[in-house]
């Protein structure tokens, strides 16, 4: 049972905010590449119900919405990790590949998947700390 505002709970409100605002410039993203790859649906889909259920979980500290969000927090972060990849190699596939410092600046971000696991971690931390 939550009592007052502890860090924990605080940071994990900030990674539900984090996780909504995130998912609608991915879903930017993704839809103006028209979905070319079946993964681009994987965080737009996710995103949302990872922002809802941290949310939620700030407000209502339930046990089994507790391993819920942390089961999310671990797809988030091998997610992020794939996603990190998957642009990546969208990167060097691009004209001129890895060479073309330009490829970094229109591809595909790399850095945005690493963020979505980044703020993963931070929920689990947030989670299980102390």
């Amino acid at each position: 049972m939550w009592h007052g505002w502890p860090i924990e709970r605080v940071l994990i409100l900030f990674t539900g905010l984090a996780f909504a605002l995130v998912a609608v410039q991915v879903t930017l993203f993704h839809s103006r590449q028209n979905f070319r790859h079946w993964a681009m649906w994987v965080p737009v889909i996710e995103l949302p119900i990872f922002a809802v259920t941290a949310i939620v979980l700030s407000f209502v500290d339930a046990g089994w919405l507790r391993w819920v969000f942390a089961f999310m927090m671990v797809v988030g972060m091998a997610g992020g990790l794939y996603g990190g990849y998957l642009h990546t190699v969208g990167v060097g596939q691009r004209v001129g590949g890895f060479s073309q410092g330009q490829n970094f600046q229109v591809g595909p971000p790399i850095i945005l998947p690493l963020l979505i696991t980044a703020v993963s971690a931070l929920g689990l931390i947030a989670l299980y700390w102390g």
